[in-house]
């Protein structure tokens, strides 16, 4: 017989860098984790991908198991790393912040892919031009 699940939590965590304090701590607290154990086993997860932020959905159940599912890091935190850049222009339309190339653009395309809600690589490649028009980021 299949579990209850109790709730679904969303996080976004550095990777292999969880620790108990917030934000993390005290939203896995309030579902009823056992926060050591998960940290370690996101940490353990993660390793191989430290520099990267991984968004991590949570699925808790009523006899407060869990299971957690990582997806690949935010398109913009990407684009933002192709570019060596800790943050997109606070003016896209003016003010540029730098321009990736359409390899580049296919490389995080393809990274993307699993967590997109589409199979065609083109239509991701799109989906990451979008994202990096609206940080300031031309694709050249």
């Amino acid at each position: 017989m299949a579990k209850k699940i109790a709730k679904k939590l969303k996080l976004q965590i550095p990777a292999g860098k969880a620790v108990p304090a917030p934000p993390v701590g005290p939203v896995l607290g309030q579902a009823g984790i056992n926060i050591g154990d998960f940290i370690n086993k996101f940490n353990t997860a993660t390793k191989a991908m430290i520099g990267d932020v991984l968004p991590v959905v949570i699925t808790v159940y009523e006899d407060r198991s869990y299971d957690f599912v990582l997806k690949t890091p935010p398109t913009a935190k990407l684009i933002l790393k192709a570019l060596g850049q800790e943050k997109g222009s606070g003016k896209p339309n003016t003010k540029k912040i730098g321009a990736i190339t359409k390899a580049q653009v296919k490389e995080i395309a393809e990274r993307k892919l699993v967590d997109m809600n589409t199979n065609d690589l083109a239509s991701a490649m799109k989906m990451v031009e979008g994202a990096a028009r609206s940080m300031g980021v031309d694709v050249k």
